[in-house]
């Protein structure tokens, strides 16, 4: 059974998001591995700002459509609205990290983390959108019952 969208006729290009997530894993490694807050600084920024819509300032975007042009990929569009869903549980991901590693809770950062880090790998490798099924769940199944 395909999936869609019941809601928004919105569509983005399926390998944007891919390449996204490959740059939020390489981040949220480089955070694990250095434990500079930088990382999870930058990683707030990005997802807050392609949460409010601001593509045009969004760094990890701007290297991903970069990279799409560079290599003539083809768009493979997708619904938008359960990648928004995602990208919405990734910055409430994201910001509760970034609250933890403030805060010194450094261990219970490190598991929120590697959640981050294995939907965002589910993403990138194999084109499973973890927030994506949680969306379906909550707008296609769940009201069906």
């Amino acid at each position: 059974m395909t999936q869609s969208c019941p809601i928004s006729l919105n569509r983005i290009d399926a390998h944007l998001v891919r390449i996204i997530a490959l740059q939020v894993i390489t981040l949220a490694l480089l955070l694990l591995w250095t434990e500079n807050i930088f990382f999870a600084l930058l990683l707030l920024f990005d997802f807050s700002v392609r949460s409010l819509n601001l593509k045009k300032i969004s760094p990890l975007r701007t290297i991903a459509k970069f990279i799409i042009y560079s290599f003539k990929m083809k768009p493979q569009l997708c619904d938008e609205a359960p990648k928004r869903f995602a990208l919405y549980l990734g910055l409430g991901i994201v910001g509760f990290f970034t609250l933890l590693l403030i805060f010194n809770f450094t261990k219970f950062a490190i598991s929120i983390i590697l959640t981050l880090i294995v939907c965002a790998s589910l993403e990138a490798l194999f084109d499973y959108c973890i927030g994506c099924k949680i969306y379906h769940y909550l707008k296609v199944i769940l009201p069906k019952r």
